[in-house]
């Protein structure tokens, strides 16, 4: 793993996601990748993934934090953040409307923007890719959601984004037709909701779940700037597979309920394979003008596309095409257009 990957690592084509109308970014290291970030050494093709066994989570103090100067900062910055962006009447929830029509040429569109094209150009750090379509990369095994709250998140809090984590995987396995669920033991998605006081929490459990993390990867996770909101990995078992076997996410709680819960949104969907932003994806979350905090109407055509089982892993745009736009234009109402 010492080639540097397009999206800050080699670890996955991840998506560094900038919310350009302001100064501040959302990254997310996103599901591209066809390689382990966990291990060191790549797994054959024909070796078949073993479940892995419950790993012990750090234990939360018996006295409650008192939030350090910088988590207290981040927390009134995020919240003005959040605050500005509402104002100018961004981060809708309402999924979309009236006002954001779409066609089935405009969702087949999107659909390869979003699923199929690379923000950056593996291996070169982050050059903009050429924005070449490339291959189909989604979740062939059940998706086990695990959430780690770190110590500075509030018991509140914890059991406020324990029922968004449960409410919303049922959610993606409804709407796409696979596997998604929030469990207590044996995940391999990993959700970790954790702070600029957490570090030491982080570290720990990036040392329990993921071991083998490449070094720069691992300082990703571990010193995030102001500008970094939120992200996700998620590779497969070898550089040759498309097929995910696993992800890490990672979800700050200086975040305001709603940009935290838009991550959350976010971050899992991007770890099913819709990795990529497009400026005409509307209404998306998959596009950095922010109009949106949460998953729309449109993203839920979108996973529902991805995980038709005519699609599979490693397919090239070019054998995709035909069945992509042939579900598009049954899931849209009125059919061609």
């Amino acid at each position: 793993m010492a080639t540097p990957h397009p999206r800050l690592c080699r670890i996955s084509n991840q998506v560094l996601r900038r919310w350009s109308h302001i100064l501040w970014s959302c990254a997310a290291l996103a599901a591209l990748s066809a390689c382990d970030p966990f291990t060191t050494q790549t797994a054959p093709t024909d070796t078949k993934p073993q479940a892995r066994p419950d790993r012990p989570v750090v234990a939360a103090p018996a006295i409650p934090q008192t939030p350090s100067a910088q988590a207290i900062e981040l927390r009134r910055y995020y919240a003005r953040v959040q605050e500005d962006l509402l104002a100018r009447g961004l981060l809708r929830v309402d999924g979309g409307g009236v006002d954001t029509p779409f066609t089935d040429q405009m969702l087949a569109r999107n659909f390869e923007r979003i699923a199929l094209a690379e923000e950056y150009t593996r291996g070169a750090g982050l050059q903009p890719s050429s924005g070449a379509l490339g291959e189909i990369k989604k979740w062939t095994t059940p998706v086990r959601v695990g959430v780690i709250f770190g110590n500075s998140h509030s018991a509140k809090n914890q059991a406020k984004d324990r029922e968004i984590l449960s409410r919303y995987t049922r959610r993606l396995a409804r709407v796409s037709g696979h596997s998604v669920s929030l469990v207590s033991g044996q995940p391999n998605f990993h959700v970790l909701i954790m702070g600029e006081d957490d570090k030491d929490q982080l570290r720990d459990t990036l040392d329990l779940i993921a071991p083998g993390m490449e070094a720069s990867s691992r300082a990703i996770f571990l010193n995030l700037p102001r500008a970094i909101h939120c992200l996700v990995v998620a590779f497969a078992d070898s550089n040759t597979s498309n097929a995910y076997r696993q992800a890490v996410a990672l979800v700050r709680t200086e975040h305001p309920d709603l940009t935290r819960r838009a991550c959350i949104h976010e971050e899992l969907a991007q770890g099913l394979g819709l990795a990529n932003d497009d400026q005409n994806a509307r209404p998306s979350i998959f596009n950095d003008d922010e109009e949106f905090a949460l998953l729309t109407s449109h993203d839920e055509l979108l996973l529902q596309i991805l995980y038709d089982p005519r699609l599979t892993p490693g397919m090239t745009a070019e054998q995709a095409r035909p069945i992509v736009w042939s579900l598009a234009q049954n899931l849209v109402e009125g059919g061609p257009s």
